[in-house]
Protein backbone atom coordinates (compact mmCIF):
# COMPACT_ATOMS: atom_id res chain seq x y z
CA UNK A 1 0.00 0.00 0.00
CA UNK A 2 2.81 2.05 0.73
CA UNK A 3 4.64 1.88 -2.55
CA UNK A 4 1.30 3.31 -3.94
CA UNK A 5 0.87 6.13 -1.67
CA UNK A 6 4.59 7.57 -2.69
CA UNK A 7 4.14 6.77 -6.37
CA UNK A 8 0.64 8.71 -6.56
CA UNK A 9 2.33 11.44 -4.14
CA UNK A 10 5.40 12.26 -6.77
CA UNK A 11 2.84 11.81 -9.63
CA UNK A 12 0.64 14.41 -8.36
CA UNK A 13 4.10 16.86 -7.54
CA UNK A 14 5.32 16.59 -10.63
CA UNK A 15 1.93 17.42 -12.32
CA UNK A 16 0.79 20.28 -10.02
CA UNK A 17 4.49 21.77 -11.00
CA UNK A 18 4.60 21.22 -14.80
CA UNK A 19 0.93 22.47 -14.96
CA UNK A 20 2.05 25.66 -12.66
CA UNK A 21 -1.33 26.06 -11.43
CA UNK A 22 -2.96 25.00 -8.31
CA UNK A 23 -6.84 25.70 -10.00
CA UNK A 24 -9.83 23.22 -8.62
CA UNK A 25 -9.83 21.73 -12.20
CA UNK A 26 -6.34 21.39 -12.29
CA UNK A 27 -6.20 19.59 -8.94
CA UNK A 28 -9.14 17.44 -9.87
CA UNK A 29 -7.32 16.49 -13.41
CA UNK A 30 -3.97 15.96 -11.05
CA UNK A 31 -5.63 13.72 -8.34
CA UNK A 32 -7.28 11.29 -10.82
CA UNK A 33 -4.08 11.06 -13.16
CA UNK A 34 -2.02 10.81 -10.04
CA UNK A 35 -4.23 8.23 -8.65
CA UNK A 36 -5.12 6.12 -12.12
CA UNK A 37 -0.57 5.81 -13.16
CA UNK A 38 0.13 5.12 -9.40
CA UNK A 39 -2.37 2.29 -9.65
CA UNK A 40 -0.56 0.74 -13.00
CA UNK A 41 2.74 1.92 -12.21
CA UNK A 42 3.93 1.32 -8.77
CA UNK A 43 4.26 -2.22 -8.70
CA UNK A 44 6.53 -1.87 -11.83
CA UNK A 45 8.44 1.27 -10.22
CA UNK A 46 8.87 -0.12 -6.96
CA UNK A 47 10.55 -2.85 -6.35
CA UNK A 48 11.65 -3.17 -2.52
CA UNK A 49 8.72 -1.37 -0.27
CA UNK A 50 10.85 -1.71 3.06
CA UNK A 51 13.55 0.79 1.49
CA UNK A 52 10.64 3.99 1.10
CA UNK A 53 10.32 3.59 5.26
CA UNK A 54 14.03 5.11 5.10
CA UNK A 55 13.31 8.85 5.27
CA UNK A 56 17.00 9.50 4.98
CA UNK A 57 17.03 7.95 1.19
CA UNK A 58 14.41 10.39 0.41
CA UNK A 59 16.92 13.78 2.24
CA UNK A 60 19.83 12.31 0.17
CA UNK A 61 17.71 12.10 -2.83
CA UNK A 62 16.32 16.17 -2.32
CA UNK A 63 19.95 17.12 -1.55
CA UNK A 64 21.17 15.31 -4.56
CA UNK A 65 18.50 17.01 -6.69
CA UNK A 66 19.34 20.61 -5.47
CA UNK A 67 23.12 20.22 -5.45
CA UNK A 68 22.77 18.79 -9.10
CA UNK A 69 20.43 21.55 -10.04
CA UNK A 70 22.27 24.15 -9.16
CA UNK A 71 25.87 23.74 -8.39
CA UNK A 72 27.10 20.44 -10.71
CA UNK A 73 25.11 21.59 -13.65
CA UNK A 74 26.30 25.53 -13.42
CA UNK A 75 29.69 24.38 -13.82
CA UNK A 76 29.58 21.74 -16.27
CA UNK A 77 27.28 24.61 -18.38
CA UNK A 78 30.29 27.27 -17.62
CA UNK A 79 32.93 25.14 -18.79
CA UNK A 80 31.02 24.29 -22.18
CA UNK A 81 30.50 27.26 -23.18
CA UNK A 82 34.04 28.71 -21.77
CA UNK A 83 35.00 25.49 -24.61
CA UNK A 84 33.05 26.64 -27.05
CA UNK A 85 34.53 30.33 -27.02
CA UNK A 86 38.09 28.47 -27.07
CA UNK A 87 37.86 25.79 -29.17
CA UNK A 88 39.23 24.19 -26.76
CA UNK A 89 37.89 20.54 -27.18
CA UNK A 90 39.93 17.16 -27.04
CA UNK A 91 36.12 14.77 -27.72
CA UNK A 92 36.36 11.09 -27.70
CA UNK A 93 34.89 7.97 -25.99
CA UNK A 94 35.81 6.59 -22.80
CA UNK A 95 34.97 3.90 -20.93
CA UNK A 96 34.21 4.02 -17.36
CA UNK A 97 33.51 1.78 -14.44
CA UNK A 98 30.12 1.53 -12.65
CA UNK A 99 29.87 0.37 -8.93
CA UNK A 100 26.11 1.37 -8.50
CA UNK A 101 24.29 -2.06 -7.87
CA UNK A 102 20.80 -1.65 -8.47
CA UNK A 103 19.08 -0.65 -11.75
CA UNK A 104 17.38 2.46 -10.18
CA UNK A 105 21.52 3.75 -8.91
CA UNK A 106 22.41 2.93 -12.46
CA UNK A 107 19.61 4.42 -14.52
CA UNK A 108 20.29 7.82 -11.72
CA UNK A 109 23.61 8.02 -12.90
CA UNK A 110 23.85 7.18 -16.17
CA UNK A 111 20.94 10.30 -16.42
CA UNK A 112 22.92 12.63 -14.30
CA UNK A 113 26.05 11.68 -16.80
CA UNK A 114 23.69 12.62 -19.63
CA UNK A 115 22.19 15.22 -18.75
CA UNK A 116 25.80 16.75 -17.67
CA UNK A 117 26.60 19.80 -20.56
CA UNK A 118 29.58 18.03 -22.45
CA UNK A 119 28.62 14.39 -21.03
CA UNK A 120 26.87 11.54 -22.74
CA UNK A 121 26.49 7.65 -22.07
CA UNK A 122 26.16 6.08 -25.40
CA UNK A 123 26.87 2.32 -23.93
CA UNK A 124 26.51 -0.03 -21.47
CA UNK A 125 28.48 -3.39 -21.03
CA UNK A 126 29.60 -5.50 -18.31
CA UNK A 127 29.51 -2.76 -15.39
CA UNK A 128 30.72 -0.22 -17.90
CA UNK A 129 29.46 3.20 -19.24
CA UNK A 130 31.08 4.24 -22.25
CA UNK A 131 30.79 7.97 -22.24
CA UNK A 132 31.10 10.48 -25.03
CA UNK A 133 33.30 13.29 -23.37
CA UNK A 134 33.99 17.08 -24.51
CA UNK A 135 37.25 16.97 -23.22
CA UNK A 136 39.23 13.30 -22.53
CA UNK A 137 41.69 14.21 -19.90
CA UNK A 138 42.36 10.95 -19.48
CA UNK A 139 41.48 7.78 -21.04
CA UNK A 140 42.48 5.49 -17.89
CA UNK A 141 39.32 3.91 -16.59
CA UNK A 142 39.25 4.64 -12.85
CA UNK A 143 40.76 8.75 -13.40
CA UNK A 144 37.92 9.07 -15.86
CA UNK A 145 35.27 7.72 -13.31
CA UNK A 146 36.27 10.36 -10.72
CA UNK A 147 36.06 13.21 -13.12
CA UNK A 148 33.04 12.02 -15.01
CA UNK A 149 30.69 9.82 -12.64
CA UNK A 150 32.18 9.28 -8.76
CA UNK A 151 30.29 12.36 -7.25
CA UNK A 152 26.92 10.97 -8.87
CA UNK A 153 27.72 7.10 -8.02
CA UNK A 154 28.34 8.21 -4.06
CA UNK A 155 24.32 10.05 -4.08
CA UNK A 156 23.13 7.05 -6.22
CA UNK A 157 24.29 4.38 -4.02
CA UNK A 158 22.68 6.32 -0.89
CA UNK A 159 19.30 6.70 -1.84
CA UNK A 160 18.83 3.38 -4.17
CA UNK A 161 21.39 0.62 -3.26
Amino acid sequence: MLKYLVVWLLVFIVYIIFTGSISPLTLITGLLVSIILSIITAKYLVEDEEKLKQPIRFLYLVYYFIKYITIIEFRAHMDVVKRIFTMDINPGIVRVPVASVSRYARLLVMSSITNTPGTIVVDEKNDYFYVNWINVTTTDPLKARESISLEFERFASRIFD
